[in-house]
Formats: structure tokens, C-alpha cells, sequence
């Protein structure tokens, strides 16, 4: 529920702010992160290791925020 109020005031801020199209592409890499931290973590735990912020972020690639990007609107 809280990310559908958040999903619409980002669309709000994207239409009626100057800076609202660097604060969505925020809002999506930090939604993708999230979700990619979450999985490694899950992924780690399963095979009794640790999970590392570093890999999460080397892994992610422009087309994944795309994609999130095209989901959220």
C-alpha cells in the first residue's frame, strides 16, 4: 500500500517538479537495489554464506533499472 501512495507521488513530482525526473530514477535504483539486496541475502543464507553490498551493486545492470523503470509507471 505504501509504495502505491509513493508510485503515485512520484508521478506527481515527475510532472510538476524541475528535478522530478532525477528524483524517479532515484526512486527506481533504489527500489531495484532493495530487492537485489534482499535476493542475494535469501540466496546466502541458503548456501551459509555471507551476502556483500559490493557484489549487489557490481552485478546490477542499466537495462534491470530500465525495466523497474517501465513496471513502475
Amino acid at each position: 500500500m505504501v509504495w502505491a501512495w509513493l508510485k503515485m507521488a512520484m508521478a506527481v513530482a515527475v510532472v510538476l517538479m524541475p528535478g522530478g525526473f532525477p528524483l524517479l530514477l532515484t526512486y527506481i535504483a533504489v527500489r531495484t537495489l532493495r530487492l537485489r539486496w534482499h535476493n542475494a541475502q535469501v540466496e546466502a543464507q541458503s548456501n551459509g554464506r555471507e551476502a556483500s553490498l559490493r557484489h549487489v551493486v557490481s552485478t546490477l545492470q542499466l537495462k534491470e533499472l530500465v525495466r523497474e523503470a517501465r513496471a513502475s509507471l
